[in-house]
């Protein structure tokens, strides 16, 4: 009975730590992998997870997520809770703020409080992973970045640690955003001036913006290319125009939630295909020789798994001390 008052916090510095480590990297991508596929299938027994409930913020331009997940079979039990904004630009504020609580399923307690910045940064950013590995063209050269926040930067960590990229090539709001964003990566990308310069001839395309306003336009993709889109996650919001979300196959990873949530979908009008876990089970195709879109607005499964490797992980270097 020990175990019911177990009650931990797990500090960011903790989680980078763990998560900036390649080998933790590995096991995070095929726990996400199986998630996504277990989510598809609709087993309660596998995932119990509502679309994310949000309460507005309106003095503050934001709002409250809530984002509970139950998996059973796999006894595992979390919430995150999220605050995001539409901040100006320049502003020094913090876009997104957010707590992951792992809880027992049995007894209810906690079991930890895990700071949320860097684990929906790193979950985020091996989800838009998993979809470039299903879905882009397996010679794949160029990837181009939109965006400079920190979403950008645990993107461009995990894609070019995955993936043979010859060239990344950076845009942002400000050419001073993009030039400090590859600095601090060691110089080992392009800063572009523009996001169309940006994307011209790109393979795969992350976009990682706070824009309320369409930056990426279907006249500058090429055919045949992916398109990881993270930000614009309220129903009101865009990163994408309705051209490109017309003529691309559009996956995301919740139906549900790309129809209540994106902006990008509901004001296209655009079908979604698939979600990821169709392609990973197995009951839909990935059409690579498509211009495809990924629809990313996270999930509480995925910060469940997250959750659950960190304490794991957390559990297994407190017995060896």
């Amino acid at each position: 009975m020990d175990f019911l008052f177990e009650n931990v916090e797990i500090n960011v510095k903790y989680f980078q730590l763990l998560l900036t480590n390649f080998s933790t990297l590995t096991e995070l991508i095929p726990r996400l992998e199986e998630a996504l596929g277990k989510f598809s299938k609709r087993d309660s027994a596998e995932v119990i997870q509502p679309v994310r409930s949000t309460v507005p913020l309106q003095k503050h331009d934001g709002f409250l997520g809530l984002m509970p997940t139950y998996m059973e079979n796999d006894g595992v039990l979390s919430t995150k809770l999220v605050c995001f904004y539409n901040r100006e630009a320049g502003s020094s504020l913090p876009g997104v703020q957010a707590t992951v609580v792992l809880l027992d399923p049995e007894y209810g307690n906690v079991k930890a409080v895990i700071d949320g910045e860097v684990i929906t940064a790193m979950r985020t950013a091996a989800v838009s992973a998993i979809s470039a590995k299903l879905l882009m063209h397996p010679e794949a050269e160029v990837l181009a970045i939109l965006g400079t926040g920190k979403q950008a930067l645990s993107h461009y960590n995990v894609f070019t640690e995955i993936f043979p990229f010859k060239e990344v090539r950076v845009w942002g709001r400000t050419r001073e955003g993009a030039e400090r964003f590859v600095r601090s990566v060691g110089g080992a990308a392009r800063a572009c001036g523009s996001a169309e310069e940006a994307v011209r001839g790109a393979d795969v395309i992350v976009t990682v913006t706070g824009s309320t306003k369409p930056v990426l336009f279907g006249q500058w993709v090429k055919p045949g290319a992916h398109v990881a889109a993270v930000g614009a996650c309220r129903p009101d919001w865009r990163e994408m125009d309705d051209v490109l979300m017309k003529e691309a196959v559009v996956y995301a990873d919740s139906r549900e939630g790309a129809i209540a949530e994106s902006g990008d979908v509901v004001l296209s009008g655009a079908e979604v295909f698939a979600e990821l876990g169709d392609v990973i089970n197995g009951t839909k195709p990935a059409l690579r020789e498509k211009t495809t879109v990924f629809k990313s607005l996270g999930m509480g499964v995925e910060d469940a798994v997250s959750a659950k490797l960190v304490f794991d992980q957390w559990k297994a270097t407190a017995r060896r001390l």
